[in-house]
């Protein structure tokens, strides 16, 4: 592994110098502790201490609308593909959004293979920033080990105080090191100073919900009945913000719409929602998950049982996006919670059967 550094007086212009090789998006102070990922061209811009943003950089690589092909029944049928993309370069990307990039990547890569995602996505370059401490009280990524990098990135930044350790992951993260010509290589001493900040932070990061992850996915084996669905079901507003802003979320739907000629026009796919009551709804208006309990239950189960099953691993990536973000309050740390003292979800744990 090669690890070099990068000098604070030096930052903005590796910034300046990232956005002249190409498109740059970072996170941007919004205002009211808001954040988002937008395109800069200054360090200035760049806020390096940030709670998760409102959207997950997901959108970069899944975006919320997103043409698919175009057509033309003018003379016969023509149909064109359509594939959108551009190059771009992420800056300051957080391990949760690393972690839930990774989710997504392996959905779209398995058969049928999205190829509009695993061609945008090669186009895009990372840059991850770690965190150093808790973003705030709604995070829980040491739960599902997302506090710590583990792959997902093309460079990894650290800080160390007067400094930025980088992890040069990929062939991509060693072009942009010799592109840039601020980075010089790392020390002996640096690499100790990674080690004691890593050490604090395992420290710091305690699991937030007292369980042990690899008995989360039993607890929902026996949660599937528990009253804690309809105290959501009381609460929930049905609105949809959860998945909107979660950085694991893919469902979409797609819509063919004509032009005002009725001869041309075009398919496209938007973001959708499993809270919504019209996602599950079929041919001659039955719904599968009608009640808001259901849809929440279904949520829930996405994140912590059914990916466990398939891909093993949770898709949930503690990032806190979810509660943050919810107009009921509702919390995913004190859903869990609930489960955990719930006599369904609860039994096998007081029982000490496992």
């Amino acid at each position: 592994m090669e690890y070099v550094i990068l000098m604070k007086d030096d930052f903005g212009g590796f910034i300046s110098r990232l956005a002249k090789l190409q498109k740059l998006a970072a996170p941007v102070s919004k205002g009211y502790n808001n954040f988002s990922f937008q395109e800069v061209s200054s360090g200035d811009e760049v806020a390096l201490k940030y709670i998760p943003t409102i959207i997950p950089p997901k959108k970069f690589f899944m975006p919320r609308q997103e043409t698919l092909l175009e057509f033309n029944t003018a003379k016969g049928l023509e149909v064109k593909p359509v594939v959108e993309h551009e190059k771009i370069t992420l800056f300051g990307v957080h391990t949760c959004d690393l972690a839930g990039i990774q989710c997504i990547n392996m959905v779209f890569s398995i058969r049928p293979r999205d190829y509009n995602y695993l061609i945008r996505k090669r186009k895009i370059d990372i840059i991850g920033l770690e965190c150093n401490e808790y973003c705030d009280e709604y995070a829980s990524c040491c739960l599902v080990s997302s506090h710590l990098p583990s792959g997902g990135y093309d460079l990894f930044l650290t800080d160390l105080g007067d400094y930025f350790i980088a992890h040069v992951n990929t062939q991509v993260g060693e072009d942009i090191v010799e592109s840039i010509k601020y980075f010089k290589s790392a020390e002996a001493s640096n690499l100790e100073e990674l080690k004691s900040l890593r050490e604090r932070k395992r420290a710091l990061f305690k699991n937030e919900v007292p369980i042990e992850p690899r008995l989360i996915p039993e607890m929902f084996d026996r949660a599937f009945e528990s009253g804690v669905w309809k105290d959501l079901e009381e609460r929930c507003l049905a609105c949809g913000n959860c998945t909107n802003v979660c950085p694991t979320c893919y469902c979409f739907d797609i819509i063919d719409e004509t032009d005002m000629d009725l001869k041309t026009g075009r398919r496209y796919r938007n973001w959708d929602s499993c809270q919504l009551e019209p996602f599950a709804k079929v041919a001659g208006g039955e719904s599968f998950r009608k009640e808001r309990s259901a849809r929440q239950r279904h949520r829930y189960y996405r994140k912590f049982r059914y990916p466990v099953s398939k891909f093993a691993r949770f898709f949930c990536t503690g990032c806190g996006r979810c509660s943050r973000a919810c107009m009921a309050k509702i919390n995913l740390k004190e859903t869990l919670n609930s489960l955990l003292n719930d006599r369904y979800a609860s039994k096998p744990f007081i029982n000490d059967e496992i």
